[in-house]
């Protein structure tokens, strides 16, 4: 499937199942290689999770292939877990291709909209909280390490992720 046949849209509430759906097949299959079995069964099922304040935002979209969600993702000026956000740095967050469709270009597609959208908003630099998996594509998208990091994502459950920077 060429990119000319998927259409890339800002996301709404009426794509939350469709979200909940994509993350919840694919970031399993996605993340298997890179993480340890430990961290798949506690951190899956709380990041498998559409966020109605995310998908609200306006900044938060979606990649379609006719009616199916391909892939989505977004960014924002708040950082991620709540915190406030600093003039000028985006957050990219929730980025994910459809496991059966990698290597097609739909994450590239997606991110290069997001940085363009994110440019066009003010933002000089975006940062992302990328997991082991998508380094190599963030990389190969300008984005450089700068360190893993472990987020927490309930009291005892973290998720290990390398905090990645990208100039704009």
């Amino acid at each position: 499937m060429t990119n000319d046949a998927l259409t890339l849209r800002p996301a709404d509430s009426a794509d939350i199942d469709a979200l909940d759906a994509l993350f919840g097949r694919s970031y399993p299959v996605l993340l298997k290689p890179d993480y340890p079995p430990s961290v798949l069964v506690t951190a899956v099922p709380l990041i498998s999770k559409a966020q109605p304040t995310l998908i609200a935002s306006g900044t938060f979209f979606v990649v379609c292939d006719a009616d199916e969600i391909v892939g989505a993702g977004g960014w924002t000026m708040q950082a991620p877990g709540g915190k406030p956000g600093m003039r000028g740095i985006g957050h990219i967050r929730h980025v994910v291709t459809d496991h059966r469709r990698t290597r097609e270009g739909i994450g590239r597609r997606l991110l290069d909209h997001l940085i363009l959208h994110a440019q066009a908003s003010g933002m000089s630099q975006l940062h992302c909280q990328s997991t082991r998996t998508a380094v190599p594509f963030y990389q190969s998208m300008g984005f450089v390490a700068r360190g893993e990091v472990d987020i927490e994502l309930r009291p005892g459950i973290t998720f290990p992720a390398e905090f990645m920077v990208r100039m704009l």
